[in-house]
């Protein structure tokens, strides 16, 4: 299951649920360079704090690689 892009500083996120059992793996992409970032949670979290989690993943990735 996916959400709409959402916009973050003029770059599109996709978010991605994919349920695996009692977990889910959320991936979030970014629109622009095709970076992804992954977090795994339970599957009755609140869908709000998986999503957070994830972009705070993908910013987090995408600082390290333009080397900041």
């Amino acid at each position: 299951m996916s959400t709409p892009p959402q916009d973050s500083g003029g770059s599109e996120i996709f978010i991605e649920f994919v349920a695996l059992g009692n977990t889910v793996k959320v991936t979030a992409i970014d629109g622009k360079s095709g970076e992804e970032a992954s977090i795994v949670g339970p599957a009755n979290a609140p869908r709000a704090a998986l999503v957070d989690a994830a972009r705070r993943k993908l910013d987090y990735v995408l600082k390290k690689k333009s080397g900041g």
